[in-house]
């Protein structure tokens, strides 16, 4: 079995000292033989919207976008700096499909590896139910190519091109048929 490169491999510098002396501490780490300083590489924050309309279909996304383009998502995205999960879903479904989100439950979250420009982004990927405020008027935006609303008893997960959106779509599938 071909061992895995270290998630920091890239990094070659100490941040604090800019020390080439930057070297592998642990499997989650680097520390710097110069100043002892340790960075510890954590997954980066997502978001994943699941919005179901009263006929009980589920908002899908086409990616516009790389990785997976072409493929099936759901509205979400990369939690900023300074705001909470919740605050990004609802900014991520605003910027991509127009909807005004009223309420937020929180539902599961499941992690992930997402390739951005070349780097493999470790992320944990919280998914939330979503209510829609007003009507489900609404235009693909941002890095979506288009949106529509599939029955949940037609979900075919293999669709799905993110591998926690796939896995989560199972698990909505799994929780429905119980």
């Amino acid at each position: 079995m071909q061992q895995k490169e270290h998630p920091l491999h890239l990094f070659k510098y100490c941040p604090i000292c800019g020390s080439d002396r930057f070297v592998i501490n642990n499997f989650k780490s680097k520390r710097c033989e110069n100043c002892g300083f340790v960075y510890y590489f954590n997954p980066s924050s997502a978001t994943v919207a699941v919005i179901i309309n009263d006929k009980n279909e589920i908002l899908v996304a086409t990616r516009a976008n790389e990785p997976a383009k072409g493929t099936y998502d759901l509205p979400g995205g990369f939690v900023d700096m300074n705001e909470t999960a919740e605050e990004a879903v609802v900014r991520e479904v605003e910027e991509e499909t127009g909807l005004k989100i009223q309420s937020v439950q929180y539902l599961f979250s499941i992690p992930n590896l997402y390739m951005y420009s070349g780097f493999e982004v470790e992320t944990t990927d919280m998914f939330f139910l979503c209510k829609v405020q007003g009507n489900f008027d609404f235009t693909a935006h941002d890095d979506v190519s288009e949106l529509r609303f599939i029955p949940l008893s037609e979900l075919d997960p293999t669709k799905f091109g993110l591998r926690s959106v796939r896995n989560g779509i199972e698990k909505i599938i799994r929780e429905m048929n119980q």
